[in-house]
């Protein structure tokens, strides 16, 4: 039988984990609030920031590393978006669809090939890994600067939404895009800012992750990534409060099945079923618009 810390010690690493899936989650939300486009290379930008801290951090400090990460992976994520998604913007939707696909592999492959598809460790990030003490339990800081950091990021990215010209851009592109650009809204710009707060936010996620995981490989943004998407629909795909409601929902949870012996094998699988439940029982998510068709 295991003391009262054991679960609150559980709690912690689920939160810990929600917050990071969230991180990505919001990438995805985001961008198909705006674009109705599901990003399948969000969590492969995810991925690359981790490459980038390992080979920057190699030739210069950490503290250092970490503002030039944050800003290759913006510069990453918005080139994705020029290259990939914009010429495509008049396209049928599963035009969209096959070219994130494609960039997604893109980006596995050539890490693959630049990396020779092998395990690399992360730098260690000495504030992050360093370990406190509460009450009877020790742990690594990050378990508790993630989910801090998370919260002050939402409610800033809420704020930002509710409260800005920008955000006023962003809610009117997403619901009408003729009529926003009738209204002088600059949409190509609208996107882009999308993708550097999407972007920006999978690399503040990347550094929490992998100092967590402590390695990286081509394959390391999959699951994170896929884990997120589930995230996404279960709050209601377009829904930033949504999107972080099921990143904590999965992450907490998966944590208690890892957490038993007996069932740890289905972590993953919990993850897909809930997808499955939720798409059966609300489609829109918990928080989601229902779409009209347009006819």
């Amino acid at each position: 039988m295991h003391d009262f810390s054991y679960y609150i010690q559980l709690l912690l690493a689920g939160i810990t984990v929600g917050s990071l899936y969230a991180l990505i989650a919001i990438g995805y939300t985001m961008v198909y609030g705006i674009l109705r486009l599901i990003n399948f290379a969000h969590g492969d930008i995810f991925m690359a920031a981790g490459f980038f801290m390992i080979y920057i951090s190699g030739t210069t400090s950490i503290y250092v590393s970490l503002p030039i990460v944050l800003i290759l992976t913006v510069v990453l994520g918005v080139a994705v978006e020029r290259a990939a998604y914009r010429p495509l913007r008049e396209a049928p939707r599963m035009s969209v669809m096959i070219s994130a696909i494609g960039v997604s592999y893109l980006l596995q492959n050539f890490a693959t090939y630049y990396t020779g598809g092998l395990a690399r460790p992360y730098p260690v990030i000495p504030f992050l890994t360093r370990e406190v003490t509460i009450g009877s339990m020790t742990v690594k800081a990050l378990t508790i600067i993630t989910p801090v950091l998370t919260v002050i990021l939402v409610v800033a990215l809420v704020l930002l939404i509710k409260r800005t010209k920008v955000g006023m851009a962003m809610r009117a592109v997403a619901k009408d895009q003729s009529t926003a650009q009738l209204m002088g809204i600059k949409i190509n710009n609208v996107i882009s800012i999308t993708f550097v707060i999407g972007s920006f936010l999978a690399a503040v996620g990347s550094v929490l992750y992998f100092s967590n995981y402590e390695q990286v490989t081509p394959m390391a943004g999959a699951m994170p990534g896929l884990k997120a998407f589930v995230a996404a629909v279960f709050g209601g795909i377009g829904s930033v409060p949504g999107a972080v409601l099921g990143a904590y929902v999965i992450g907490i949870c998966e944590t208690f099945i890892k957490a038993n012996n007996d069932y740890a094998i289905f972590s993953n699988a919990f993850t897909f079923a809930l997808l499955i439940l939720i798409l059966v029982l609300k489609p829109n998510g918990l928080f989601g618009e229902k779409l009209a068709e347009k006819v």
